[in-house]
């Protein structure tokens, strides 16, 4: 596991505690058994909905996306802003909205 992914444990320890898995060549960050973010390159990205997106959008964060069969595939999951990283109630904050949007896309 890399340092980044050891060191998101402390930057959500206000949040709640965090659980991550190896996953597609990343990690999945979960909390309560539930998906909230991805983690690939060192860099986390939050799980957003319709009712979330427009926040990241309005601070010019950008969609995680891949390339499959020369297409860019664009996921429900958006880059986490800087500051979560020094300002803990930051963190809670984007960790609720992710967190949110995962309990609304798994209740459809």
């Amino acid at each position: 596991m890399s340092e980044f992914v050891n060191y998101l444990h402390e930057v959500f320890q206000y949040f709640g505690s965090i659980r991550t898995r190896k996953m597609f060549g990343g990690h999945g960050i979960y909390h309560d058994d539930i998906m909230i973010g991805l983690v690939t390159d060192d860099t986390l990205y939050f799980k957003v909905d319709e009712s979330t997106k427009q926040e990241f959008i309005d601070k010019d964060l950008s969609a995680f996306e891949y390339s499959k069969d020369n297409k860019k595939i664009q996921m429900s999951y958006y880059l986490a802003p800087e500051e979560i990283y020094d300002e803990p109630d930051e963190a809670v904050y984007w960790a609720k909205l992710a967190y949110q949007a995962a309990l609304n896309s798994k209740s459809k």
